[in-house]
């Protein structure tokens, strides 16, 4: 199921046509695909690049039903025993394998194995969220850059740009671009190049 305030942007042709939540970028794209039946009206998710398949060709009344239906949730689980660990607080017990001498570290540290354990995992998320959403922001553009700009000029080498974090090149290569698809490629791309 989608989400109807999913960010997302639409394009006809080279054009932007709307940025925002999905129920009205829908509306829009529907909106551009009846007057232009013949251009292709594309729709983004902004966080992932990924391209989005409405069915442009329902009328207005029942894409926006589909669009608004709200997510499936999962149903909860039946209740279980009681087991280890500190459920009101979202503790969850699950076995870890380790080597007797990272037992044997962990067992040293101040509060015990469980202490130790959380705090490399925050400080190696904090070391990692950086690269990882840096990655994302590559990822993004990319998917969005193959889909938009596959055929302009300087497509690979721009790509290879992205991907090694070359932002004065990057720029440069897709300066001759249609002007609403450089501009996407540059907001999507922004964090690719943070660090």
């Amino acid at each position: 199921m989608l989400n109807p305030s999913l960010r997302c942007t639409a394009f006809s042709g080279p054009n932007r046509i709307a940025t925002g939540e999905l129920r009205h970028v829908a509306l829009k794209a529907k909106q551009a695909f009846d007057l232009h039946p013949q251009r292709p009206v594309l729709i983004f998710e902004d966080a992932s690049g990924g391209q989005l398949d409405l069915p442009l060709e329902l009328p207005a009344a029942d894409l926006l039903r589909l669009v608004a239906q709200p997510l499936l949730r999962q149903a909860e689980p039946p209740a279980s025993p009681r087991k280890p660990g500190r459920p009101k607080l979202g503790v969850v017990a699950r076995e870890v394998t380790l080597l007797p001498r990272h037992w044997d570290w962990l067992a040293a540290q101040p509060g015990g194995a469980s202490v130790a354990l959380r705090k490399l995992v925050e400080a190696a998320r904090k070391v990692l969220s950086a690269e990882d959403q840096r990655r994302a922001s590559q990822e993004a553009a990319y998917r969005f850059m193959q889909v938009m700009a596959g055929n302009e000029a300087g497509f690979e080498d721009a790509a290879r740009a992205l991907f090694a974090g070359d932002n004065h090149r990057f720029e440069v290569l897709i300066q001759s671009w249609p002007d609403d698809v450089r501009d996407h490629v540059s907001l999507l791309s922004v964090d690719a190049f943070a660090g």
